[in-house]
């Protein structure tokens, strides 16, 4: 499953109308969730769609009794604004923090990596971090994800690498006023996106300094590294300045943990322990999504990972 993949089914689970019952809803509200994880860990949309239904608010509220704290939602952007602000006025009644949205992104063309030689390109970039913004501002959120677009194979990779922190820092002077972290994303070229510019976790890290401000970070999605380049807990410590942010996926399938070769009590126990207190994605697929039980089964998973000691 990739990430159109992801997009497009966030989007197809929230058609139905946002309206819930007001009693239902405040019950929700004032009931005390049935767990409490030690990390922020963030569903999205029609992940649970058995147990919760399509509706948006049912599917907070599913999240939210089941001890979740966020949400992420890719497709965020393409949704109405009147379904954004009622996403975002639902998270604040429930306590639950908004976690990444999709602000740009180009997963066919040269993007990033060539606005310094067309600067035609810049506008429409441009464009959707503003619009990005004002999302925001309706979901009271703190990261947006960016896909820098597609490596040009005309044109050596240090300029190219110039010019995507050139745009890097022409959006960042968007977002440092309204407080957004544009969070860019090394996805993985051996299986879902093999002509992507940015794929290394040290990769965004340089990037990240040359580019030299708060709103430009990394997400570590640890689904993609595990492909990649592996070695994750030590690229968490080399990186860790300049990651505000995780996301997860087993491998191999990209389902939830517990369903792949990656040790996701160890990672999740060395996250914790290095005192994270953001968002970490569920941006993964649920192993048996055709039944209750293969719901609830992704759930667990989330509890015997995050069942880990807090040394000190």
């Amino acid at each position: 499953m990739n990430r159109r993949d992801f997009i497009a089914a966030g989007l197809v689970s929230g058609a139905s109308a946002l309206a819930a019952p007001n009693a239902a809803f405040a019950n929700a509200i004032n009931a005390e969730p049935v767990r409490k994880f030690k990390l922020n860990y963030a569903p999205h949309f029609g992940m649970f769609k058995l147990h919760s239904g399509d509706d948006l608010v049912a599917q907070l509220k599913f999240f939210h009794e089941q001890g979740f704290t966020a949400l992420e939602d890719n497709g965020l952007p393409a949704r109405p604004i009147a379904d954004q602000e009622k996403i975002g006025r639902t998270l604040a009644d429930l306590k639950m923090t908004m976690g990444v949205f999709v602000a740009t992104k180009d997963f066919d063309n040269p993007t990033f990596a060539v606005t310094t030689w067309k600067p035609e390109m810049r506008e429409p970039i441009l464009k959707e971090i503003r619009n990005a913004v004002e999302i925001a501002k309706r979901v009271n959120a703190k990261w947006c994800t960016v896909v820098p677009g597609c490596h040009d194979e005309r044109l050596d990779w240090d300029y190219q690498t110039a010019s995507v922190i050139d745009m890097f820092r022409r959006c960042a002077e968007i977002c440092e006023k309204a407080g957004l972290v544009m969070v860019m994303e090394p996805l993985n070229t051996r299986r879902d996106h093999p002509k992507l510019f940015l794929n290394k976790i040290s990769q965004a890290y340089s990037i990240c300094r040359a580019v030299n401000s708060p709103s430009v970070k990394i997400l570590y999605d640890m689904y993609h590294q595990q492909i990649t380049e592996g070695n994750i807990i030590p690229n968490i410590d080399l990186a860790w300045d300049e990651i505000a942010y995780f996301q997860v996926g087993d491998n191999p399938g990209r389902k939830e943990p517990t369903t792949g070769e990656m040790n996701y009590r160890n990672i999740f126990r060395h996250i914790h322990s290095k005192g994270f207190k953001g968002v970490v994605g569920m941006e993964h697929g649920v192993k048996d999504n055709k039944t209750k039980e293969g719901e609830m089964a992704c759930i667990q998973a989330y509890v015997w990972s995050d069942n880990f000691e807090i040394s000190g």
